[in-house]
């Protein structure tokens, strides 16, 4: 790409904004062009207004940019939002309404039915649900969406399980680590030495997400995989890197052989596996019997790829495994910024 599209970063003061900006420093394709923020940090210096809680330095040249309200008139294509959900659930239109592609990390508008909510290796074409939305809110921009963090690292292996045996049962049990409750997060007095069992809102994406995903679109409408999920989310004293203890029921139970095969084997489609983010192995398979672990596992190709592993039988359902990826990488800004190049790829940034 001879020239770098310009983008802007919604919420980019927050810790998923923050990620969005490390991210896109020095991404091939964008720019970063214009930072947006609330009243309090609009019209001052990002170095003034962000505590940067990210590993290092914020990138060169970014601590001088003058933050922006949250408001149309950025010199962006395409923005990035890490806004609170129920301050997306009004902005964003604002910006799809001005001809903006809104790639969103937040939830609210994930489960309208013209909305796209998408991971790139696993429902590529719901994007067709696009030329819908903008038909029926008569705007020329777009929202897509990026699901929610824990979600993504058991959909991502659930796919090929799905195509390959039909899946039917997920029963979910989470290990979340604290830097998916943003900053400041969980007091150390609630965390330490400790495990909350409950995550606020987390089980019931976990169920609606994953049905949206592996279900189909057809003639423009989207209808959910018919599939039963149950979930149980647990906040863990991990700083990053989500774990999922999963026991699965298929129409064809699997061995554990063939499993680990179709897992081995996935790949991204044709049109995806090539753009700048993607991970080469979207799925790793590790057959040690003390892995995959967050403090080792969630950074694998750049905290892109899931890993896998304890694939076994299940005297209960078929099949068992464990799952980490990183939450706010793949499961947040990353899985934006993958969503943002395939829209380029397939022309819907102009």
């Amino acid at each position: 790409m001879s020239t770098r599209i310009p983008i802007g970063i919604l919420g980019a003061t927050g810790t998923v904004g923050q990620r969005f900006v490390q991210l896109l420093a020095d991404h091939p394709w964008f720019e970063v062009a214009s930072l947006a923020a609330s009243e309090r940090s609009a019209g001052r210096p990002y170095a003034d207004v962000c505590n940067w809680i990210m590993p290092g330095d914020p990138p060169p040249g970014v601590g001088e940019m003058i933050v922006s309200p949250l408001e149309p008139s950025l010199p962006a294509r395409i923005v990035f939002s890490a806004l609170p959900a129920a301050i997306a659930r009004e902005v964003e239109p604002l910006f799809a309404h001005d001809g903006y592609v809104v790639c969103s990390n937040a939830s609210a508008w994930r489960y309208e039915p013209n909305v796209p909510l998408i991971i790139p290796e696993v429902n590529a074409d719901h994007l067709a649900l696009i030329e819908q939305q903008r038909a029926g809110e008569d705007w020329p921009g777009l929202i897509v969406t990026s699901p929610n963090c824990t979600t993504t690292g058991m959909v991502i292996p659930l796919k090929p399980l799905d195509q390959a045996f039909g899946l039917q049962k997920v029963f979910a049990t989470t290990l979340q680590a604290i830097s998916g409750a943003g900053y400041p997060g969980i007091a150390s007095l609630d965390i330490l030495g400790n495990v909350v069992p409950y995550v606020g809102g987390e089980e019931e994406k976990m169920v609606r997400e994953t049905r949206l995903l592996l279900g189909r679109v057809v003639e423009d409408c989207r209808s959910e995989a018919d599939v039963v999920v149950s979930a149980h989310a647990n906040r863990v004293q991990v700083l990053d890197g989500h774990t999922i203890c999963l026991s699965l029921g298929f129409e064809r139970r699997p061995t554990a052989e063939e499993a680990i095969a179709v897992l081995t084997d996935f790949r991204g489609p044709a049109g995806v596996r090539d753009l700048p983010s993607a991970p080469e192995h979207p799925i790793l398979v590790r057959l040690e019997p003390s892995r995959p672990q967050p403090r080792r596992d969630c950074g694998a190709e750049g905290g892109m790829a899931v890993t896998v592993g304890r694939v076994r039988e299940c005297p209960l359902l078929d099949l068992r495994l464990v799952t980490v990826s990183h939450n706010t990488l793949r499961g947040a800004a990353g899985g934006s910024i993958l969503n943002a190049e395939l829209l380029v790829a397939k022309g819907y940034v102009v």
